[in-house]
């Protein structure tokens, strides 16, 4: 593997550490707020383009990341990042040794977050008429989302690249970073 190639890998997985350990940390924490206040949590729905910014090393990935105390994700995502990386593998020839470290860096993210599964509900969202288009999958994340939101009824962020899904979020109520 090419230094420059390694080093880039190298500071994307050591981001996505870093990523995983605030988050791990910031749980501890949220659940017990200092002098009986409330603190005020930023709590995400990543999709997988926002994870892949990261473990990737691409530029302009989200400058909001430091602020990101809790985050939530769909099942999908995990698949969706791992599919990319292996179609990249294959289409980019990108070697074993840069391959396992991203996907370990996929691996500690999704750790890092709480994943909501692909359940009957979540699909019936998805498949329900949206305010703006979307494809499938991105139907899938934006019920994923505002079916979280209003169980949890939290505020939560939508972090995503994908135009698509950040104007469908907006326009289902959500705030949108990223896009």
């Amino acid at each position: 593997m090419p230094h420059s190639a390694e080093s880039a890998v190298e500071r994307s997985v050591a981001q996505a550490h870093v990523i995983a350990a605030t988050a791990q940390a910031s749980a501890r924490y949220r659940h017990a707020p200092s002098g009986g206040t409330t603190r005020r949590t930023v709590i995400a729905y990543l999709d997988s383009s926002a994870i892949l910014r990261i473990v990737l090393g691409q530029t302009n990935a989200l400058k909001e990341w430091r602020s990101i105390k809790q985050g939530v994700a769909s099942a999908l995502v995990g698949v969706e990042c791992l599919r990319t990386l292996d179609r990249l593998r294959l289409a980019e020839g990108l070697e074993d040794a840069e391959i396992a470290v991203r996907r370990e860096a996929v691996f500690r993210l999704m750790e890092a977050v709480e994943v909501v599964e692909l359940t009957r509900p979540v699909l019936a969202r998805a498949s329900h008429p949206l305010p703006t288009a979307l494809g499938t999958l991105d139907a899938i994340h934006l019920a994923t989302a505002l079916l979280w939101k209003d169980r949890s009824g939290a505020e939560l962020i939508m972090v995503t690249h994908d135009n698509a899904l950040a104007t469908a979020a907006r326009a289902s109520g959500l705030r949108v970073v990223g896009s």
